[in-house]
């Protein structure tokens, strides 16, 4: 494997714990700030920094940010978004240590069954993680992108009926494809960056919008819902979108042999799963919460 697709891969795993304490600090001051309102999306954003953990959350986040995109520069995006992952049951030792939140077994398991996804992925590498794998097909990344990015209107439609249960996980859906959408995207757009303005400004523009939308959502899932069950929700549907683009957008190859094969599709739904189902770490005392908008 290149040395720079292992230090994509190391970026990855940055990327992974740094998002984890943005989301972390950005629910805290989503739970202090006045809620979301659909229809004032800029205000609604504004207000939200009148949290100093919010604005601590947002700087945080976008130093995930980068280090994400310099990831997805020099490893194939399959193998980026599986490392971000499995770095999601990090959710529970940050929680643990930093921001004193009880880990329960069950959550201890999640991560013992990431470390065993990864460690098959790892042995299944093929010829994938020898390149970046950054070409496409125009069409093929318009129709991938635009489909994530619609998906998330008849959820975003069905979360405005539910309660907040429902409705923060579905709210938390969105989000994750949005960030997915704008996570292929980057990936699209790493291939262009000595190519010029023309070229990399469309694709530019995607990103922002996508990331815009997600954040908006994002806040309004971590004000609905509770922390973890929302954090979870959001990384897997990006990581899902993103892992999948790997195939679909990407090209990038599946190992020779049948065995391979399975034990690699194997690997990353372990890896997904066992972070989606980490439960998480649960606050002895709820933070309040604001009404619904």
């Amino acid at each position: 494997m290149p040395v720079s697709v292992q230090i994509g891969l190391l970026l990855s795993l940055a990327t992974a714990f740094v998002s984890i304490l943005g989301f972390l600090y950005k629910h805290r001051g989503a739970a202090e700030a006045p809620p979301v309102e659909w229809r004032h999306p800029v205000r609604s954003t504004l207000a939200l920094f009148s949290s100093k953990w919010w604005t601590i959350g947002i700087i945080v986040a976008t130093s995930s940010w980068f280090l994400h995109v310099a990831a997805l520069s020099l490893a194939p995006i399959s193998l980026v978004q599986s490392v971000i992952a499995g770095g999601l049951v990090l959710l529970t030792v940050v929680a643990d240590k930093m921001f004193g939140l009880k880990v329960t077994r069950r959550e201890w398991i999640g991560v013992g069954l990431t470390a065993a996804g990864l460690a098959i992925l790892a042995a299944t590498l093929g010829d994938s993680g020898n390149e970046k794998h950054s070409d496409y097909e125009t069409l093929t990344l318009v129709v991938y992108v635009g489909a994530l990015a619609a998906v998330t209107v008849p959820l975003m439609l069905l979360a405005g009926r539910t309660g907040p249960s429902l409705g923060g996980p579905l709210l938390a859906a969105c989000a994750g494809l949005q960030w997915g959408a704008s996570d292929v995207t980057i990936k699209a757009a790493s291939g262009h960056f000595g190519d010029g303005v023309v070229t990399i400004l469309p694709l530019a523009l995607v990103i922002t919008v996508l990331s815009l939308v997600g954040l908006v959502v994002s806040a309004r899932s971590l004000q609905v819902g509770d922390a973890v069950p929302v954090i979870a929700v959001t990384s897997a549907a990006a990581n899902l979108s993103t892992i999948a683009s790997g195939l679909v957008v990407f090209g990038e190859p599946l190992p020779e042999g049948s065995g391979a094969v399975a034990l690699r599709l194997a690997a990353f739904a372990l890896v997904v799963l066992a972070a989606t189902l980490t439960p998480g770490p649960v606050a002895a005392v709820a933070p309040p919460r604001p009404d619904p908008a």
